[in-house]
């Protein structure tokens, strides 16, 4: 059995626009025109880096499926 691909989310709504994702992750998170965080590439793979941002979410925004 393999490995299970976990897809990246971000709750839109609980964003503050910390910015951190995108310090952290500039390749794969940006902030929009409300100042808050979105994905630039849907299938962006979950990589050390990308867990990093989710743990220095202020909000706690970035999760896992």
């Amino acid at each position: 059995m393999g490995a299970v691909a976990k897809s990246i989310q971000i709750d839109y709504y609980e964003c503050n626009g910390c910015g951190s994702c995108v310090e952290i992750c500039p390749d794969i998170f940006a902030l929009d025109d409300g100042e808050k965080a979105v994905l630039i590439s849907s299938d962006a793979e979950v990589t050390e880096n990308v867990e990093e941002a989710a743990a220095y979410c202020a909000q706690k925004c970035i999760y896992f499926e």
